[in-house]
């Protein structure tokens, strides 16, 4: 009579746990897109404080167009604002970036869903820092909301092959997500961490991290 109202009540009816619905064992699968979602927005953060926190140093002691020697003859500090993109390009422009930074930040927010890569999550992440980290001073800086201009301060002196343009944290970080998405592209690992080459013909990919463990 126990045995029999055990198995009725989803049991094995041997005195064990009851058995998982279905008889098998349904791990949450959106678990591990949690976890790259939130590398993705940890590395975001750690991008954007650590931008913000070094242009906020970087105006408070140094003055317009004043330098000061990192590594002698090599890299130094030298404060400009910048009205344009990374690395002082296309000024005059202010509210088509500020446009297109918003834009990318929204982009990345909605493809997170389909993350199933660390690497993927940690280019985005890069990414989404690095144009917010810009943004805030185009929103917040003078001189005025969407029109403010960018702290630039890191200044290579003996770039080779060129004069290399003063940048920012936020823009290193921004280069660095971009080489990051080419070397994924080129070992063809797409944003759900599958490659190319084990898709089938249907389309279909195969689950999360498959790429890149």
């Amino acid at each position: 009579m126990d045995e029999s109202r055990a198995v009725a009540d989803g049991g094995t009816g041997t005195g064990d746990t009851p058995a998982p619905v279905g008889g098998t064992d349904r791990r949450d699968p959106g678990g591990p897109r949690r976890t790259l979602i939130a590398l993705l927005v940890g590395v975001a953060l750690l991008v954007l404080v650590v931008d913000q926190v070094s242009k906020y140093l970087v105006v408070r002691d140094l003055q317009p167009d004043e330098t000061v020697s990192v590594i002698s003859g090599v890299l130094r500090l030298h404060l400009i604002r910048n009205p344009g993109a990374a690395f002082s390009m296309a000024t005059g422009m202010t509210w088509i970036f500020t446009v297109i930074a918003i834009a990318v930040s929204v982009l990345i927010a909605r493809i997170s869903a389909r993350l199933g890569s660390r690497w993927w999550a940690l280019a985005l992440g890069l990414l989404l820092g690095g144009a917010i980290g810009n943004l805030t001073d185009r929103l917040f800086r003078e001189p005025g909301f969407a029109r403010g201009h960018v702290v630039d301060f890191i200044e290579y002196q003996k770039f080779p092959f060129m004069d290399f343009p003063i940048f920012n944290v936020a823009d290193s970080c921004i280069v660095c997500s971009a080489v990051l998405i080419a070397l994924l592209g080129l070992r063809g690992i797409g944003l759900d961490g599958s490659r190319l080459t084990d898709r089938p013909a249907g389309g279909t990919t195969p689950g999360p991290d498959r790429a890149d463990g």
